[in-house]
């Protein structure tokens, strides 16, 4: 029986298709290659073919497309953006922890957040503003508003506002939501732990969610790196985003890191994760430690 596909959907009359042994061609990977790329900044190595084939696989049986080739004409044919959103949410690698990398936030401690402080006192300053930009499930960003409010004796005398973006919507719903399982906390110091989670039901594995003091410092939003706009006029004292980098080329890079530079303060620093690094990268950035990079104020800094 002739099997009937409009705009790469089944009709209602259609038994759905065998996944099975469904393999996606070199044609179809390329395709995929070049809108991941244009789209995200992502770029995928050439061995990444079976990452493809399993990421989405999972789409093309909801939008019962017969082949990898009809869903990326489901994709292009979309107008809503809605079916992009979705393959981007599917490719989107998302691992993280708590304090994660903690040579940066002992930095934070030590150094940076002493002194940011102190000069924002010193000008009778009292707001923060931080981006975690690929904040991923939240963590990142949780972490950078639980080191915040241990450095503040009066958290509602300033006005901290923490930026948490992604490009998946799936993942910033979790981060949003603030819930996490116990093994996701388990490396976090009791004493902010009982300050800052609150169990959720009383069984023996129960959730922990973030208490509001901490959640209402954070906005998470959808963001795309290689857009050519971020949508917010304010600068940031600093940003992290790390470990995101690594997906893009140096082409990319260097358009996203020149734009954290202009939207960071002076003085301001900025983050990347430690199996990253700046070199090759043409911007202002100063090299500070490993991973770590700073806006020069036009003054020479003494206290840093």
């Amino acid at each position: 029986m002739k099997q009937h596909v409009i705009d790469g959907y089944y009709n209602s009359k259609t038994p759905p298709p065998s996944f099975t042994n469904l393999l996606v061609s070199d044609e179809e990977f390329e395709l995929f290659r070049k809108l991941i790329y244009d789209t995200s900044g992502i770029k995928l190595s050439p061995d990444k073919k079976n990452l493809i084939q399993t990421r989405l696989m999972k789409r093309l049986k909801i939008r019962k497309c017969e082949t990898f080739l009809q869903y990326y004409r489901c994709i292009k044919n979309d107008p809503s953006g809605e079916e992009m959103t979705a393959m981007l949410n599917a490719m989107s690698t998302n691992l993280t922890k708590f304090f994660r990398e903690e040579e940066h936030f002992n930095f934070l401690n030590k150094t940076v957040l002493p002194a940011l402080l102190s000069q924002k006192r010193a000008n009778d300053e009292r707001h923060i503003r931080v981006w975690s930009a690929g904040c991923s499930s939240g963590e990142e960003a949780y972490s950078l508003g639980i080191t915040l409010l241990n450095h503040i004796d009066s958290p509602l005398v300033w006005d901290i506002k923490i930026l948490a973006t992604d490009i998946s919507t799936d993942i910033l719903k979790m981060a949003a939501d603030g819930i996490y399982e116990k093994e996701k906390v388990d490396n976090i110091p009791k004493q902010l732990f009982n300050i800052y989670f609150d169990k959720e039901g009383q069984e023996v594995n129960s959730r922990y969610c973030i208490k509001p003091l901490l959640r209402n410092l954070l906005t998470f939003r959808r963001l795309n790196l290689i857009d050519d706009k971020y949508p917010f006029k304010g600068k940031f004292d600093f940003i992290f985003c790390r470990n995101v980098m690594i997906y893009f080329d140096k082409k990319t890079q260097e358009k996203i890191v020149n734009r954290f530079y202009n939207h960071l303060e002076d003085g301001g620093y900025l983050f990347i994760g430690h199996s990253e690094s700046l070199n090759g990268v043409k911007s202002p950035f100063k090299y500070k430690l490993p991973a770590v990079y700073r806006k020069e104020q036009e003054h020479h800094d003494r206290h840093i």
